[in-house]
């Protein structure tokens, strides 16, 4: 990675500069949490491919790229159940970012309000009732 002199970008530039830099793993690819603006609840936890990030960042309405389909996708696309961004938050090294929204609807493909409705039990999994 470059800094805009030409020379390379420090680890200061990177956790406290004020440009985005992100650090997409080998495959391209950035963890996103996504959480719940109201409740602070994880709602679920996808990737963002360049493309997603700047789609995301343009149209206020989160984008990720599918690792099983290989594609783009815009969430509840085909659902309605979109994800309307309020703000996104990169972490330290900014290879995985934050992504706090409104959700218009499940944000699980379950019908689920969050992707994470189970909890471990020993090598049980318990559906979580609140």
């Amino acid at each position: 990675m470059s800094s805009q002199t030409g020379g390379e970008t420090t680890r200061e530039q990177i956790e406290n500069g004020a440009q985005l830099m992100p650090k997409f793993d080998a495959t391209g690819l950035l963890t996103a949490v996504v959480t719940d603006a109201s409740s602070k609840d994880v709602l679920m936890v996808a990737h963002m491919n360049a493309e997603a990030l700047a789609l995301t960042q343009q149209t206020g309405i989160a984008h990720f790229w599918s690792r099983s389909r290989a594609q783009l996708w815009k969430k509840g696309e085909t659902s309605g159940n979109m994800l309307n961004v309020l703000e996104m938050r990169i972490d330290c090294d900014q290879d995985a970012i934050v992504v706090i929204a409104k959700a218009a609807g499940p944000a699980c493909h379950t019908g689920e309000t969050s992707c994470f409705y189970r909890r471990l039990e020993g090598e049980a999994l318990v559906k979580v009732t609140s």
